[in-house]
């Protein structure tokens, strides 16, 4: 499989495979407690355990990626939800990436709403959403499951907290300040704990470069508050999001700012119909699935400085949402009775 990849990356200029390994290799499974809470069981020819976390380990995965909401519903990704799955990615010894929406639901380029009952005022939200992240961070810490990166916010490309911190309304100015009221409530919780800041479609070299150039302001967000930029980078929301576009755009931001990049988001499907794919010498299958991420690996492996430091597949296991999001049918590297793929071999094979 390695070596047909080779030969596909070649033939579009990108470098051959390689052997050199990511530090991390994550997965985003935070509907697990409701996939549980529904009934669902999943099961693996590699372990006789049935816990989602243990098989994903099992096969190399070291890092949880764990979305939270400002939302007090456990079924809606709350903070408590959040900390007790913490607590069993700990055990399964994966390090932790805590997602936080700033936000009672789904936070996304569309989508950045203000939480019920939080400030509507520029100032008034820079107080909560430092005492938020600062007592979130210590929260994680206190019953021993330190956060090791905290994402602020959620594809934040036209900012979040909406309309206050919204770039096309507002400008940078204000969630400049937001971000930065945000990261030093993590750092005064934690000197430990590593920021990341979101933005979808990792590939698009203009908007990244668009976004990066506005928000370091002097006085506001600055660049020691950033350690690593995150992106994510899907197949199917158009034929754009390429290999070499990922590899340029990253490559520009490590080049220009000398930070760590990450692909915190990413799936690949194995049924899709009327969907053309970024890559279209990929299969959609199974196999295609280890081709994708393979492939995102080469570029993060080919970033000057070894700044390229790794993948989340998100939402591996989520039966009864198989689409993840997409237009595609089935996007799991579980198939609908919850038992593993061989695609569940990427966290070590090809991460």
């Amino acid at each position: 499989m390695r070596l047909s990849l080779s030969v596909i990356l070649l033939s579009i200029g990108l470098v051959p495979c390689i052997s050199y390994a990511l530090t991390y290799h994550g997965a985003d499974f935070s509907s697990l407690v409701n996939l549980e809470n529904a009934g669902r069981v999943f099961h693996d020819s590699a372990t006789s355990s049935t816990k989602l976390e243990t098989i994903l380990a099992a096969h190399g995965t070291n890092l949880a990626r764990i979305r939270i909401w400002t939302s007090t519903n456990n079924a809606d990704y709350s903070l408590n939800y959040g900390l007790a799955l913490a607590k069993r990615a700990v055990a399964a010894r994966m390090t932790l990436l805590i997602d936080l929406h700033y936000s009672d639901t789904w936070a996304d380029p569309g989508h950045q709403s203000i939480p019920a009952g939080w400030p509507t005022t520029l100032s008034g939200l820079n107080t909560k959403i430092y005492t938020y992240t600062n007592s979130l961070v210590k929260s994680f810490a206190a019953q021993g499951t330190p956060i090791q990166f905290l994402q602020l916010g959620n594809e934040i490309n036209d900012g979040m907290l909406w309309p206050v911190g919204r770039i096309s309304v507002n400008g940078f100015s204000p969630l400049s300040q937001l971000l930065h009221s945000a990261a030093n409530g993590a750092r005064d919780a934690s000197s430990t704990v590593k920021t990341i800041v979101h933005l979808a479609n990792g590939w698009d070299a203009g908007g990244v470069s668009w976004f990066y150039s506005g928000i370091f302001i002097a006085g506001q967000f600055a660049l020691a508050d950033v350690d690593v930029m995150g992106f994510s980078f899907y197949p199917f929301y158009g034929t754009s999001a390429k290999f070499t576009a990922l590899q340029s755009s990253l490559q520009a931001m490590v080049t220009k700012y000398g930070k760590n990049v990450m692909i915190v988001e990413t799936d690949w499907a194995v049924s899709c119909s009327g969907v053309t794919m970024s890559e279209s010498s990929i299969p959609v299958s199974v196999a295609g699935q280890q081709q994708w991420v393979l492939g995102i690996r080469n570029v993060l492996s080919s970033i000057s400085g070894g700044h390229g430091l790794g993948i989340v597949y998100w939402e591996p296991a989520w039966i009864g949402n198989a689409g993840l999001g997409s237009s595609c049918s089935d996007a799991l590297l579980v198939d609908g009775s919850g038992n593993t793929r061989t695609s569940i071999a990427m966290f070590s094979a090809d991460m």
